[in-house]
């Protein structure tokens, strides 16, 4: 047998977003591309801003010698520079280059982190819809994610949490804007969660990181902000990726940014800047630091993702699906009518309609759009949507 039996577990239980990608690639063979409406991964179609190709062209005939050497394995002192100056003005709390450690995104910060933190055995609790991955992220470094549930409005429920919370209990992991549902947590939310994380710890005597995943915290709706942890909570860790914010998800350039009020953040960077390295990552592409450097803070036009969202839950509502509003990220999450995801997604696939089913986030009644794709795409999906709404009898 070539791989392993946890591997073939994996492989039969969970990629459900690359499954429907697949699907969609075969689809496109068979009946061509402008016939199928894959709405199935987070790829953007927008272009990154304009100043990052720039960044490129200077870098691809710089003179600089050695700027494609190793470097401090967390990251160029310059670029973290400017990720601490901006999270310093952001946050209010004063961020240094010696809070942060460039990763190869989000992904790889979160698998350095849990190698960092975890004991084997020890729990992360996270919330249901959740991004598939996460589970075999903690499983990666001896974890045992725990699954805790969420409201109507896809925000987690903190009187269940309380009982999820015990004594292997190492962190609770949020991603706000969610991936799947779109949901941003207020700050209410967030300071409350501190709050109960504080009182778990001293019950518990037993320190508990709460790790917030933000690649889509530039992507948020209708003139809300983004509520930071670290004013709430001191073992605070944020996880940010360029991939969504600059359309860089192939480029693999992201970062950490522990808590600087946090009493053991010394020790912490240094297991995160060793796993860094020893988890094969190395350091972070030496290109990709130097050609955002100079990005922070700017983003691809979020106009575009809200006039889509807008567009999508509208058209929807009007067939008589029922959708919380997403308020940011570029994803929509309906509610099926039926007990089956996977025969509602698959009724879609007939009319070429690509989406993932919601057992792919730990949510079965439900199934993801990702509406980061052309006008067109989104378009040519209503029939299909249209049809199969009437076929279950959910049209208005």
């Amino acid at each position: 047998m070539p791989i392993s039996n946890r591997t073939i577990k994996a492989i039969q239980e969970g990629g459900w977003i690359r499954r429907m990608f697949e699907i969609g690639i075969e689809l496109k063979d068979r009946y061509g591309e402008a016939n199928v409406f894959d709405l199935s991964l987070g790829n953007p179609v927008i272009e990154p801003p304009p100043l990052f190709a720039k960044n490129m062209a200077d870098l691809a005939t710089s003179s600089v010698k050695g700027m494609h050497r190793y470097m401090p394995n967390a990251g160029y002192l310059s670029t973290r520079s400017r990720v601490a100056e901006l999270l310093s003005l952001e946050t209010s709390v004063p961020f240094t280059a010696n809070e942060i450690v460039m990763t190869c995104g989000a992904a790889g910060a979160l698998n350095v982190i849990f190698e960092s933190i975890l004991n084997p055995g020890d729990q992360v609790v996270i919330f249901a819809p959740f991004f598939g991955e996460f589970t075999y992220y903690i499983e990666n470094h001896q974890g045992k994610p725990v699954i805790a549930p969420t409201d109507e409005k896809f925000h987690p429920i903190l009187s269940a949490l309380e009982s999820f919370i015990g004594p292997k209990t190492r962190a609770v992991l949020i991603n706000s804007p969610n991936n799947p549902s779109g949901a941003l947590y207020p700050e209410s939310l967030i300071r409350d969660l501190g709050s109960l994380l504080e009182k778990k710890q001293k019950e518990l005597r037993n320190e508990i990181f709460l790790v917030a995943d933000e690649p889509y915290r530039r992507i948020i709706f209708d003139d809300l902000t983004y509520p930071f942890i670290f004013p709430h909570y001191e073992a605070a860790i944020a996880v940010h990726s360029h991939s969504k914010d600059l359309a860089l998800p192939g480029e693999r350039i992201g970062y950490i940014a522990v808590n600087p009020g946090y009493r053991e953040k010394g020790r912490l960077i240094d297991g995160l800047t060793f796993w860094n390295r020893s988890l094969g990552f190395v350091n972070a592409p030496a290109v990709m630091q130097n050609a955002i450097e100079n990005l922070q803070g700017i983003s691809v036009d979020i106009a575009q993702y809200q006039k889509k969202r807008d567009y999508l839950y509208n058209e929807l509502t009007s067939f008589g699906y029922q959708i919380v509003k997403p308020q940011g990220a570029f994803y929509m999450y309906p509610k099926i009518p039926i007990n089956d995801d996977l025969k509602f997604v698959q009724a879609l696939q007939k009319h070429n309609v690509l989406v993932v089913p919601g057992r792919g986030f730990g949510t079965p009644g439900y199934f993801r759009i990702s509406y980061c794709v052309e006008d067109k795409v989104l378009e040519g999906s209503m029939e299909g949507f249209a049809t199969v709404a009437k076929n279950y009898g959910i049209s208005r």
